[in-house]
């Protein structure tokens, strides 16, 4: 064993930041914004890489990078919308709020195991033709629940138990938390049969539910949700030439090698980084904090460490609070403390 003493040659320079934030979405919030300030200072986004430690950690960034009209690419994991279990999901979601979206309602259907695209195309053709009636002014249905989803005695047994759910989530006195959270009970059930890795997938969705919790109507829910990440530069702010600028979005293990002007570590918070799961050993321990060493040696002149101080882990029914422990015993001379509140 040889000691090792690091140095720096570049002169200057701001200290790191850490940054504690009310919640996961003020998190997220703060991101988008040092992310324009940057840019405003001629900091181009491909100079900018937002590093996390799980896919899904980066799904309530990404609504926000969508709304500031912030192009990005993600490495090491799909986008939040485009996942299937998030989009099957925003199906139910869908079909809630418009009873005709034929689309929604055949890819709920086909998850039904038993029913195929033609059952799928007759159910459909009597959703639409028997079920569905329409206001006086025969322009909007009608979503109340009282003769909607009354009568389907003689559907199969699975398409039934669809209607259930969807009958419960359908009340309008239901906030959207609400009406996932009665999706996912239903959906429970579809996801292991379907998918290997429903344990991964559950986070993901239990992410979704979270996200959602800060929503009054499904109807901003969806809208947010369909909003496209632009392919072109930042709204306002001119390119600096003819390509196009993205902000990368990774993992840190899919980061190993590279580096950028600034990098942003998200939810460094103890029980997502190290994750709870891998405290098991002191080996997994020691291979985390090699990951968060990884994540930190990426940035060349700004870093920023950020963590949500109001995290449920419904896992585990454990609050989470703490920045990672890995963080413990740095001192304001090397690490600058920064509290993000609305």
């Amino acid at each position: 064993m040889f000691g090792k003493s690091l140095h720096t040659k570049r002169p200057g320079g701001s200290l790191p930041q850490l940054v504690a934030a009310e919640n996961e979405n003020m998190q997220s919030r703060f991101v988008v914004q040092k992310i324009l300030e940057l840019r405003e200072q001629g900091l181009p986004l491909e100079e900018m890489a937002v590093l996390f430690r799980s896919s899904f950690l980066s799904f309530d960034l990404e609504i926000e990078l969508a709304r500031a009209n912030i192009p990005f690419r993600k490495y090491g994991g799909f986008k939040f919308i485009e996942t299937s279990h998030v989009k099957d999901i925003v199906a139910y979601l869908r079909v809630l709020e418009n009873p005709r979206d034929v689309v929604s309602w055949n890819r709920i259907l086909l998850l039904i195991e038993g029913v195929g695209p033609r059952t799928s195309e007759k159910v459909i053709e009597d959703i639409q033709k028997r079920r569905v009636g329409l206001s006086p002014n025969m322009a909007e249905p009608v979503t109340t629940t009282t003769k909607f989803w009354m009568d389907y005695g003689h559907y199969p047994d699975g398409v039934r138990a669809l209607f259930d759910a969807l009958k419960e989530a359908a009340p309008p006195t239901l906030s959207p938390a609400e009406k996932v959270a009665g999706l996912l009970r239903y959906y429970e059930p579809i996801m292991r049969s379907r998918y290997d890795d429903h344990q991964k997938r559950r986070k993901d969705l239990e992410m979704f539910q979270a996200i959602t919790e800060r929503y009054r109507d499904v109807a901003s829910l969806l809208t947010d949700l369909a909003l496209e990440p632009p392919t072109e530069s930042v709204v306002d702010v001119e390119a600096p030439g003819p390509e196009r600028e993205f902000l990368t979005l990774s993992t840190i293990h899919s980061a190993k090698g590279l580096e950028w002007g600034a990098v942003f570590i998200i939810t460094a918070l103890d029980g997502r980084f190290p994750a709870l799961r891998s405290v098991g050993s002191e080996e997994e321990i020691e291979e985390e904090r090699r990951l968060l060493y990884v994540a930190i040696t990426r940035a060349r002149d700004h870093l920023f460490i950020t963590y949500p101080m109001n995290v449920y882990d419904r896992e585990t029914g454990v609050i989470l609070t703490k920045p990672s422990r890995f963080l413990q015993g740095i001192g304001e001379h090397l690490l600058e403390p920064w509290v993000v509140e609305s």
